[in-house]
C-alpha cells in the first residue's frame, strides 16, 4: 500500500545535518546533504541580469566573458566544484568555460570563444556542489 509523508524539516538522529540515503544497489549509503547542488543561477551578460537563482544573491561584470557569482550563504572552504554552461551561438563555438576565482562568497566564471577570446555569454548558468558554513 502506498503512503505519503508530509514534513517540513528532516533532522538525522545521530548528527542533525547528515542523513544517511540507500542508494540504488541497496548495498551503499549516500549523503543526503553532500549531492544537493549548493547554488545555481541563470543570467545575462548583456544587462546582468539574473532569470532564477538560489543561493546567489548577484552577479558583477568581473569583464569580458567574466561574471561573479555572489551567494546569499557561504560555502565552508574553497574547495567547492562549480560548473558552468553558456549557449554559443554568439560565439561561433566554445573552447573553454571554467573558473578564474574561488572564494568562500563567490566564484567567478569565465566564457571563452573558439578564436581564443573571452566573450560575453547569453544565458550563462552557474551550479555548485560543496560544504555550506
Amino acid at each position: 500500500m502506498a503512503s505519503t509523508l508530509k514534513i517540513n524539516t528532516l533532522t538525522g538522529v545521530s548528527t542533525a545535518g547528515s542523513i544517511a540515503v540507500t542508494g540504488e544497489g541497496n548495498s551503499t549509503t549516500t549523503n543526503l546533504q553532500q549531492g544537493l547542488c549548493k547554488a545555481w543561477a541563470l543570467m545575462t551578460q548583456s544587462d546582468n541580469s539574473i532569470y532564477d537563482s538560489f543561493n546567489v544573491t548577484s552577479v558583477g561584470d568581473d569583464g569580458t566573458g567574466q561574471v561573479g557569482f555572489n551567494f546569499t550563504n557561504l560555502m565552508s572552504g574553497r574547495t567547492f566544484s562549480p560548473m558552468m554552461n553558456t549557449q554559443v551561438a554568439s560565439a561561433g563555438g566554445l573552447d573553454d568555460v571554467g573558473n578564474t576565482s574561488i572564494e568562500t562568497d563567490e566564484v567567478t566564471m569565465q566564457a571563452r570563444g573558439l578564436d581564443g577570446n573571452n566573450f560575453d555569454a547569453n544565458p550563462m548558468a552557474m551550479s555548485l556542489h560543496g560544504d555550506l558554513a
